[in-house]
């Protein structure tokens, strides 16, 4: 951080915070999947049901959050995101059913969507050192999602399983760190007058005839290819994520330890590291944004994810070894693909629909990928993990279909 200056170090603690926050608390909801299963007596369908009403709105309320945030400015949005992720896990940790359980997760789904547009939109209108800001809101990023079930599962340890108590638990870093943020002294338009996208800042979206006007621009750029990408991406993220714990469970290469009058759940810490290779990916990704084309990038992600899907279940059958490399792979694959598609967004979309182009973009990876947790618990539940795999190698084809376009398009000769 030392080529920035204060308001660029203000931002970066700001969106660091944020978004680390985000990530832990969708990824420890997965760690909780089996103990609701349990607790509420319950298939994998219905938990997966109750999971998708919170991260729908996790990828829905981008869209309105973008706009706000150009409207109302990131700060008080950001703060006010870490204040309803607090309050939604009090109210996971008293959910009497699994009713209430969906209206809690929901809660914490609308809280976390403000994070990504708010947060895209601070560094591009308030830091200087945008490159640097940017490197450091990944990494953020990547260190909660595999914080999140590590901490829920060494909590499930330590408190014996009372997971109301491990929710309740969690939701303190998330109230403290809205107090945080709130004291943070940033001006959130320090970079309007830098050179950016058109020489021009983003005056956001002022009526609804302009927010149609705009999204019709957009869509019709090649955008609508990039979304399809998107979207293919968001549901094999989803689908694949959401129940990996519950699977690795019933692994025969995974068994539960009995060690100091506790019982441990390995796959648990496969599923943290997993998600913790993630941070090497997004990484290597990132630096190869610069190199390579982004189209081709996109392709090889996600070929090798369709090749991830098939050879999973067989790794897992193989034994322990196989598993763990296969994993490893796996959650460097699953976030390498994220600058890519990111660099995208930034390519084939007009100057004049960037700043909404966040919003549709996490709509389409959250929102519309928050789809797969509900079809992966349903396939689950009625038919096999199988099944479930053949199907994520279905959404990676889709995404690589969808970058083989672009490669074209960007190279007709």
């Amino acid at each position: 951080m030392d080529s920035m200056d204060h308001n660029d170090r203000a931002i970066t603690s700001l969106v660091v915070l944020s978004h680390s926050l985000v990530h832990t608390y969708e990824f420890a909801i997965p760690i909780f999947i089996p103990v609701w299963l349990a607790q509420f007596d319950a298939t994998t369908a219905l938990v997966g049901g109750a999971v998708t009403v919170g991260l729908a709105l996790y990828g829905i309320g981008s869209l309105p959050s973008g706009i706000l945030a150009d409207r109302v400015g990131s700060q008080p949005l950001l703060v006010g995101c870490l204040v309803g992720m607090g309050i939604a896990f009090v109210g996971v940790s008293a959910a009497p059913n699994l009713p209430v359980l969906a209206l809690v997760l929901a809660i914490w789904g609308a809280a976390a969507s403000v994070h990504h547009p708010a947060g895209l939109t601070l560094i591009t209108k308030g830091a200087n050192t945008r490159g640097d800001v940017f490197a450091y809101h990944g990494i953020s990023g990547n260190i909660g999602t595999a914080v999140g079930p590590l901490l829920s599962t060494l909590l499930l340890v330590v408190f014996n399983d009372e997971w109301r108590l491990v929710a309740l638990v969690l939701a303190l870093p998330a109230l403290a760190g809205a107090i945080l943020a709130a004291r943070i002294d940033i001006d959130e338009t320090a970079a309007v007058g830098a050179v950016t996208d058109g020489g021009q800042a983003d005056t956001g979206v002022e009526s609804m005839d302009e927010f149609i006007g705009t999204s019709k621009l957009l869509f019709a750029s090649a955008f609508v290819i990039v979304f399809g990408m998107v979207m293919s991406y968001g549901l094999y993220y989803r689908g694949s994520l959401t129940f990996l714990p519950e699977l690795f469970a019933g692994f025969s290469a995974i068994q539960p330890i009995q060690a100091f009058g506790a019982t441990f759940e390995p796959g648990n810490y496969v599923f943290a590291g997993l998600l913790a290779m993630g941070i090497l990916g997004q990484y290597t990704g990132g630096k190869l944004t610069d190199r390579i084309p982004v189209e081709a990038g996109l392709i090889t992600g996600f070929l090798a994810l369709a090749l991830l899907a098939i050879g999973y279940l067989p790794a897992a059958n193989a034994g322990l070894g196989p598993l763990l490399v296969l994993s490893a792979v796996f959650g460097f694959v699953l976030f390498y693909i994220q600058p890519f598609y990111q660099a995208s967004v930034a390519e084939y979309t007009p100057p004049a629909a960037r700043g909404l182009s966040y919003g549709f973009t996490y709509l389409g990876d959250f929102g519309v990928g928050a789809l797969a947790a509900s079809l992966a618990g349903a396939v689950l539940t009625y038919f096999s993990p199988l099944v479930l795999f053949a199907l994520l190698a279905v959404f990676a084809v889709l995404g690589g279909g969808f970058s083989a376009y672009l490669f074209i398009r960007a190279n007709p000769e």
